[in-house]
């Protein structure tokens, strides 16, 4: 007896084939056999503002006045910024900057060196 894949919506375990298609009778939801084998993920792609791909260890340059919060700092504009860590999120840059120290950066504010 085969083993069919549980319902990607539901969970439910009760699954059965109709010709191509599997099929859910919980929730009546159909899918291909090739839609629930592993889906192979993406890595994801940042991009400074000019549209150049990020790559972690990368120099950049900001390209507009940051003003820092909770703070009366400000990273001012062509300040650049040695070897990046690209991470998920909103900010998605982190880095040290000279003169304020670690912090995150989003990548629309930076151009590729």
């Amino acid at each position: 007896m085969s083993t069919l894949p549980a319902c990607p919506k539901c969970e439910s375990t009760y699954t059965y084939e109709d010709g191509a298609l599997l099929i859910c009778p919980e929730c009546g939801h159909e899918w291909s056999p090739r839609d629930s084998e592993a889906p192979v993920a993406e890595a994801r792609v940042i991009r400074d503002a000019v549209g150049n791909v990020l790559l972690d260890g990368d120099t950049v340059t900001v390209v507009k006045d940051l003003k820092i919060k909770g703070s009366s700092l400000v990273v001012k504009v062509g300040t650049k910024v040695k070897n990046i860590r690209l991470t998920d999120g909103d900010h998605d840059i982190d880095c040290k900057i000279d003169g304020i120290g670690a912090m995150g950066l989003k990548s629309e504010f930076v151009k590729k060196v």
